[in-house]
């Protein structure tokens, strides 16, 4: 069984047991359970539900394993020929690690 939930603006595919990199969820800490309602889609063993716009009384259960993880930094560079004109810039996004408890449908 296995769902398609949005989370902060994105889309994830939710199974039980698997984790997921989300973008940073404000004022989470570990082990705190959150739970995503925003449920589009619902396979249960090949029966699906799709939500228009969400399923009604579906939703994701998890629990926050690392409150705060960094990805991997990107580096941004401008340059203008001939001008002597260069910027680097570098950035790393923030997520939080959750791991999948079950899925309700």
């Amino acid at each position: 069984m296995y769902a398609i939930v949005e989370i902060n603006g994105q889309q994830f595919r939710a199974e039980a047991g698997k984790k997921l990199f989300v973008h940073h969820i404000v004022g989470a800490e570990a082990g705190q359970t959150v739970e995503f309602e925003r449920v589009l889609l619902v396979d249960n063993e090949g029966t699906v539900s799709v939500g228009a716009p969400t399923v009604e009384g579906a939703k994701v259960v998890t629990e926050v394993v690392s409150p705060l993880v960094k990805g991997e930094k990107v580096l941004v560079f401008h340059k203008k020929r001939r001008k002597g004109y260069r910027k680097l810039n570098g950035h790393r996004q923030q997520f939080t690690e959750v791991a999948i408890k079950e899925v309700i449908a």
